[in-house]
């Protein structure tokens, strides 16, 4: 008799499908609640400072769902988790239209969070596990690359709604979505980590996947190509238009950044996760990170319209190109076992990432510091990332489990 799991290795399209509709409803919420942001603000009288502290509660909720989420998948199974982390982002975000005031918007939106960060290490897990060692990169890419589609499709969505439109169209759209798929989640996708491939007594010791057995070194690193990679890409999700605005652009620039960045960040995960599966990790995210460098002083030196986009669409490429091959090769260190446990730490260090990054830009801009100067520190912290990357290729990965 042929094994379930064997069934699921046999056919991974559909799953690798189903990963890939969570990752753009995951897209179009996030970048929803940043095009709204200013409607809400307007409509719930609520200012700037509140605003971010919204973010800051969306993505701290991320941290701890994406620990929670990790470390319960290895217990109790992916499928189960990650179905539940669907639902629980797709009501949450259903609720946002019923929220009236600061606390029942950052409820919404930390529980949203929440389901966001538990279902992330089960994404990069699954991908791992449906994969080949040789395919880890391009599976997690063709996954995660829904990500900034969906980002995309909002920033195009808005363009064709009315100009006085309500803002709680996005959210019953994100929010009615996820529940739609969580039977389809049910009924089509495989469970890859069966009870009998994990331990017998089915404990999970978090300190002992995450250091023991010589992890240590390859841990911390990971999270040091984690940690300031998301506090980049979350900067700019959330900050590049009003960037882009600041520079000193008309209010039409902030969409269109948008657009260039995230519809040029899927072509970008593909390329760089198909050069990582044929090339090896190191060369092809080092000099990745190392362009990425490169077209953030050129944008923090550029005030022309057309130069913007451009290189926003250059910094969509390169951010998520190297952001989602670090998902395939995070994952791909960790036997299966702990899979979850491995990947949903690292999601947690760069989510810490995610939650300073923006915070920043406000912090700076209201010191006095230009649009140009705020891009411009975004530049070392991708140097280190790169490093931190060129130093995890020089360790072998987990290849059979």
């Amino acid at each position: 008799m042929k094994h379930p799991h064997s069934a699921s290795l046999a056919n991974p399209a559909v799953t690798i499908a189903l990963c890939f509709a969570v990752a753009i409803l995951e897209g179009f919420d996030i970048q929803a609640i940043g095009v709204s942001a200013h409607k809400i603000a307007k409509e719930f009288g609520l200012h700037p400072d509140q605003i971010g502290w919204i973010f800051f509660a969306s993505n701290l909720a991320l941290v701890i769902g994406a620990s929670v989420g990790g470390w319960l998948a290895d217990k109790v199974g992916r499928k189960p988790i990650f179905i539940s982390a669907v639902l629980a982002f797709g009501v949450a975000t259903y609720a946002t239209i019923f929220t009236f005031d600061f606390f029942t918007l950052s409820a919404a939106r930390a529980l949203a969070g929440f389901g966001f960060g538990a279902a992330l290490p089960n994404l990069m897990a699954v991908a791992a596990d449906i994969s080949k060692p040789e395919r880890r990169a391009s599976t997690a890419t063709a996954m995660f690359c829904g990500t900034p589609l969906g980002g995309g499709m909002v920033a195009v969505y808005t363009q064709v709604l009315p100009a006085g439109h309500d803002w709680r169209i996005l959210f019953e759209v994100g929010g009615i979505l996820p529940v739609v798929l969580a039977p389809l989640l049910l009924l089509f996708m495989r469970e890859t980590s069966v009870p009998g491939e994990r331990h017998v007594d089915n404990k999970v010791n978090t300190f002992r996947a995450l250091f023991g057995e010589g992890r240590a070194l390859t841990t911390l690193l990971l999270w040091l190509a984690f940690f300031p990679t998301l506090a980049i890409l979350y900067l700019v999700l959330y900050w590049l238009p009003t960037l882009a605005v600041a520079k000193g652009l008309g209010a039409e620039a902030a969409p269109q950044a948008s657009i260039a960045f995230n519809f040029a960040s899927v072509v970008g995960a593909l390329f760089v996760g198909r050069l990582v599966d044929r090339r090896g990790v190191r060369w092809p995210l080092t000099i990745s990170f190392a362009l990425l460098v490169g077209v953030i002083f050129a944008l923090s030196k550029t005030d022309g319209l057309v130069p913007i986009l451009i290189l926003s669409a250059g910094l969509g490429a390169l951010l998520l190109g190297a952001n989602y091959s670090l998902y395939g090769v995070a994952a791909s260190h960790y036997p299966k076992a702990i899979r979850g446990t491995g990947s949903g730490a690292a999601v947690a260090v760069g989510r810490v990432g995610a939650i300073i990054g923006p915070l920043l830009p406000g912090l700076l801009l209201s010191a006095g510091s230009s649009a140009n100067e705020v891009i411009k520190l975004m530049a070392p912290a991708a140097a280190v990332a790169g490093l931190a990357v060129f130093a995890v290729s020089f360790i072998k990965p987990v290849d059979h489990d």
